[in-house]
């Protein structure tokens, strides 16, 4: 199996990706009508982590923050996202955990729970050469993917 260098690892971060909303959770929108899309990106950690020291305590802020953060196009205010339809948020917040990588099930949640982000960094950095800069561009998805390469005793190229 091969190794991924670091730029192969760091790619994921820069993808973006196409969403079709359900009409009926778009303004105006029926079942019969023409499906809408929107343009989302991964949240990296360093996203997370400035998301969850703004938003504190408050779910409902940090559900926001996140789809503001992750939608490129169109381009809104947060104003202008607290402003959307709750269904239409929770769809789009539930596409920005599944490209973020943070869509997770069953012991994949479990596990990761017992794994801070903040020893995560380290590791990664410890282990690949990595600064903190490069580590905070990683989707959560992509740290939980090479810590558990990492705890099978798989190793990058020297």
């Amino acid at each position: 199996m091969p190794t991924l260098t670091a730029e192969e690892l760091l790619a994921g971060s820069a993808l973006t990706h196409r969403v079709t909303l359900p009409a009926h959770l778009v303004a105006g929108g029926t079942a019969e009508a023409a499906p809408a899309e929107v343009v989302v990106r991964p949240l990296v950690l360093a996203d997370i982590a400035r998301l969850n020291r703004a938003a504190a305590d408050d779910g409902d802020l940090a559900s926001a923050l996140m789809v503001h953060q992750a939608l490129v196009e169109p381009r809104l205010t947060l104003e202008q996202v607290h402003r959307l339809p709750a269904g239409l948020v929770e769809f789009m917040l539930g596409e920005v955990n599944r490209v973020s990588g943070l869509s997770l099930h069953g012991d994949e949640l479990e596990d990761a729970v017992h794994a801070p982000l903040a020893r995560a960094c380290f590791v990664l950095a410890r282990e690949f050469g990595w600064t903190p800069d490069r580590c905070a561009e990683l989707t959560v998805g992509q740290v939980l993917l090479y810590l558990e390469m990492l705890g099978r005793g798989e190793h990058p190229a020297s």
